[in-house]
């Protein structure tokens, strides 16, 4: 399929107050794909959107290998196939100082891993929730993530393996999320952790699951909380945003297989509207740890990312906010193949070094 591109200048606009900012960084120029022949059904809309010609590709290749959808598949299946498919080569594995399997003595007790980078002293720790729909996913999966995400902060993290719908429903993952903070927070001498220095985070639905610890954490005014990373989060059920409608189709993750996630996770509506399943609905966002927040211009998702980040400025709460042009959903575990990817692993790494010195 031919390609006309027609690049774009990066640019950068920010608004503060006082000394928090609100950030849309354009990484890198980036091209737009085009066609002069029909698009086929499933990848119509990257001949619309500005998706970055390698991920156009990688996509392409995904939909040879295994064209069925998410939401036809089983839950089983989904799990076997580890959710979207991958034509990316697999993050490599990056040695650390550490790796500890623990399960936590939570109610019901979870399995966790700990992954340390060389330090001789307690260090800050990251408690982060896997990505995959509050369905599908595991710690095992992250690994390569949570390494490289270890490295490049100098951040202990602890990788946490939550309770999976639709086998147990929400709140057991928003339980589970809160419970393992908590744990770690009152086990930081047991972990070499220092509990002055914790942040939590998560990738799309453990994204959620981040945000909503912090929510979960002001209510109940423990542990404290010093961080939250939020790399494509879930922040809400309402599948009409703009971001929906331009990128629902064709760009891995759809609107489909989002109302998948959501019909196993909470079908019950009126429980979606509650703050710890979308907590963009959540009335007030004051008094929450300062935040990190990622998103792609390709994602379906884009949107809400975007409205909590400014709903966490508006409450006063230091936020930056970085959206990644022409990058879809998934696009850090593409780092092998897109530059972009690991750069925002990096820059995740840096907020947290900088937040947790």
């Amino acid at each position: 399929m031919p390609n006309r591109t027609a690049t774009r200048p990066a640019s950068r606009m920010s608004w503060s107050t006082g000394c928090t900012s609100y950030e849309t960084a354009n990484i890198r120029a980036l091209a737009r794909v085009g066609s002069s022949s029909a698009p086929r059904a499933g990848t119509a809309n990257l001949a619309l959107m500005p998706v970055d010609p390698k991920i156009a590709d990688l996509l392409a290749e995904a939909e040879k290998i295994d064209p069925r959808p998410l939401e036809a598949l089983s839950v089983a299946e989904a799990r076997a196939r580890g959710g979207s498919v991958n034509a990316a080569p697999a993050l490599a594995p990056e040695p650390v100082s550490e790796v500890r399997d623990v399960i936590a003595d939570t109610r019901p007790p979870l399995p966790v891993r700990l992954y340390r980078p060389l330090s001789a002293k307690p260090l800050p720790l990251l408690v982060y929730f896997h990505g995959g729909g509050w369905v599908v996913g595991s710690v095992a999966i992250s690994d390569p993530f949570c390494r490289a995400l270890a490295n490049a902060s100098g951040c202990a993290v602890l990788s946490v393996e939550y309770r999976l719908a639709p086998e147990d429903r929400y709140p057991a993952a928003a339980d589970d999320a809160y419970a393992s903070t908590r744990w770690a927070a009152e086990h930081a001498s047991d972990l070499d952790v220092d509990p002055s220095r914790i942040a939590v985070g998560g990738s799309s639905a453990g994204g959620n699951l981040a945000a909503v610890v912090t929510l979960m954490a002001r209510e109940h005014r423990a542990p404290p909380i010093a961080f939250q990373l939020l790399h494509v989060p879930v922040t809400d059920h309402d599948f009409g945003t703009p971001s929906y409608r331009t990128n629902g189709t064709g760009f891995g993750l759809t609107l489909a297989g989002m109302t998948w996630f959501w019909d196993h996770y909470a079908p019950d509506p009126k429980l979606r509207d509650e703050p710890y399943a979308s907590p963009l609905r959540a009335t007030d966002l004051s008094g929450l740890p300062p935040a990190h927040v990622v998103t792609a211009e390709c994602d379906p998702l884009r949107d809400e990312g975007k409205a909590y980040a400014a709903r966490l400025l508006q409450a006063g709460v230091p936020t930056r906010y970085v959206e990644y042009p022409g990058m879809v959903h998934g696009f850090t575990s593409m780092a092998m193949s897109i530059p972009t990817g690991r750069s925002a692993i990096d820059d995740m790494g840096a907020a947290l070094r900088r937040a947790l010195a």
